[in-house]
Formats: C-alpha cells, structure tokens, sequence
C-alpha cells in the first residue's frame, strides 16, 4: 500500500492536474451549442490545441520544476516534495509567478473570440496559489489537494457550460480527487483538515474563475 501511494501521488502531482483538466477538455469531445462564440476547447483545430496544451506544459510544469529542483540543489528547500511548511514560501512565489505569466501571454498572444477557458484556468492557478500562499502561514494546507480541486472545479465548471459532453469525466475527475486526498493521508503527509481543506478552497476558486469568467 504504501508503494501505492507514493504512485499516485506522483502521478498527481499538483504542476500535473491542471494539464490533465485541460488534455481532457481539449481532447474530449464538448459543445455548447452556439454557433458564435463558442466556448469548447474540443473544436480548436489541432495547431491550436498544440499551442495551447505546449505552453501549460511549459508554464505550469517544466518550468516551475526545474525552478524546484533548483532550490534544492541550492539547499533553499530541503526536499522537492517541499513538506516542510516554512520552505513552502519561495517555491509557491515561483508558481505564482508561472501562472500569472501565462496567463498575461495568453492575454496578450491569443485573438479576441477564442474559449475563454484558454485563459480562466491559467487565472485559476494565480489565485489559487496566491490565497495558499497566505494561508500556508497558519496551515501546511495540501498542494496535493488544491490540484486535485483545480482539476475537479476546472473540469465541473467546463462541462457545465457545455450541451453535449461526456458525462464519464466527472466520475474520473473525482476518483482522482479521491485518490490523492486518500494517498497524502495514507502517507501521513497532511492532516484530514489539512488535506480537505486544500482540495475544497481550490475547487470552489477554481470552479468559480471558469465558470464566471466573462467572454473576452
């Protein structure tokens, strides 16, 4: 169990989970049944899909791993897991930084009329991270959670401005929720609250950017 555990916390690790909500939005197929501005994903053409999927990647793992890795090398932060809750500091501000800056890339790159879930989830990850950034003074709140909750609330708040969509996806989103929150506590990494509580504040952050975001 306990090889089980570390396996899934690997393969959910937070810099993943939004880029799995936006493969399965862009990959899935979704309509909202408007013919003018439409905001499913799954009818980008591919070029844009490519773009759009390589710089998450970029933004929202690559880049804010090898930052990680850096720190450690440099003994900033002791382990890459970043469980010491005073090392948490420098590590988030560098994932803040990330996303707010592909969130102004995709501002300044992408044309008016486009889904605007292209730019409320990078949105999402700045006040995500931001508000985590302020409680991890008081509380070691989950990161594991809180991607977990942005997958979850990314994902909700997408199929709920859809007609036509596969309904299977909301089961999926959950049972990795469940699968996270399950092996942080099982590896007694986190708290019950600690852990809740990080995957409840960055589903209802989450899901509250997509689905209210404006069309720009």
């Amino acid at each position: 169990m306990n090889y089980i555990a570390h396996f899934f916390s690997w393969i959910f690790l937070p810099l993943l989970m939004p880029i799995y909500g936006l493969i399965l939005a862009l990959y899935m197929p979704s309509s909202n049944g408007e013919l003018y501005n439409n905001d499913s994903l799954y009818y980008l053409n591919d070029e844009a899909k490519s773009i759009v999927l390589y710089m998450f990647v970029i933004f929202s793992a690559i880049a804010p791993a090898a930052s990680f890795l850096l720190l450690k090398m440099r003994n900033v932060i002791s382990t890459i897991d970043m469980e010491n809750q005073r090392e948490r500091s420098i590590p988030m501000y560098i994932m803040l930084s990330f996303c707010l800056l592909l969130y102004v890339l995709f501002l300044l790159r992408v044309p008016a009329g486009n889904p605007k879930f292209i730019f409320s989830l990078p949105l999402s990850g700045v006040l995500v991270t931001f508000f985590y950034t302020i409680i991890n003074r008081w509380i070691k709140i989950s990161l594991h959670g809180g991607g977990a909750g942005i997958l979850t609330g990314f994902i909700f708040a997408y199929y709920l401005n859809q007609e036509q969509f596969q309904f299977w996806v909301f089961f999926a989103v959950i049972l990795a929720s469940a699968l996270t929150i399950s092996s942080r506590l099982y590896l007694k990494k986190h708290s019950e609250t600690e852990v809740y509580s990080g995957w409840a504040l960055a589903l209802l952050i989450t899901f509250v950017t997509n689905y209210f975001y404006p069309h720009i």
